[in-house]
């Protein structure tokens, strides 16, 4: 079986370090190459093509958001999850809207962190639990959002779909939960993307979010 490709990109050595020899000592992880700075961390990227690239938000260069969405557009096929110790809600929401698909803290435990990482390369979108709680409070605060025009537009399946994805299920777990064929959960998701002009899950999870989907009930 093929390992699990990843590129690590931190301007701190040592959390770098540490951090490669975590996954390395895991088998069916391989750490493929390093970077400590943005521009860096994007070249290497394109070389490697990994299955997931490693973002710290805080390195030297043109910035780590910038960084994730130059990987994005150019190697869609990366999945980028943020380990940083930043956990302001616009910081998040930067992140995820310039394609992240992950986004967790650098305070969180190991096991959380190669948790983040399979999910990820595994096309689920992940928070960690502060920034998810975060961001949940901020959209229950703010309950007019959820009337913005882009949702407007969303069928009423759509919009089960769309607060599953808010919640960080896969389409899998979608397909099981709402009794429909994952071909179904497909075709809704692209249709989502379409009607919101998003490309990408993480920028249609932020969406709804902006618009209080995915609340606690």
């Amino acid at each position: 079986m093929r390992p699990l490709r990843i590129v690590v990109a931190d301007d701190h050595a040592v959390f770098r370090e540490g951090l490669r020899t975590l996954l390395s000592a895991i088998p069916g992880y391989e750490v493929v190459a390093e970077a400590g700075d943005t521009d860096s961390a994007v070249a290497v990227t394109l070389a490697e093509v990994p299955d997931v690239a490693v973002m710290d938000l805080s390195m030297p260069g043109d910035g780590g958001v910038h960084a994730i969405r130059r990987i994005v557009r150019q190697v869609p096929q990366v999945a980028v999850l943020a380990l940083t110790m930043h956990s302001e809600d616009a910081v998040v929401r930067q992140a995820l809207t310039a394609g992240a698909r992950g986004y967790v803290l650098k305070d969180a435990a190991a096991a959380e962190i190669v948790r983040a990482i399979a999910a990820v390369a595994n096309a689920q979108t992940i928070l960690d639990g502060k920034v998810a709680a975060s961001l949940l409070s901020a959209a229950v605060q703010q309950p007019a959002r959820t009337t913005c025009p882009e949702l407007a537009a969303l069928t009423a399946r759509e919009l089960e779909v769309l607060e599953r994805l808010a919640r960080g299920a896969g389409n899998d777990a979608i397909a099981a939960r709402l009794g429909i064929s994952l071909k179904t959960v497909q075709n809704h998701v692209s249709n989502i993307f379409w009607k919101l002009g998003v490309t990408h899950r993480a920028e249609a999870v932020a969406r709804a979010r902006d618009a209080g989907l995915g609340a606690p009930r």
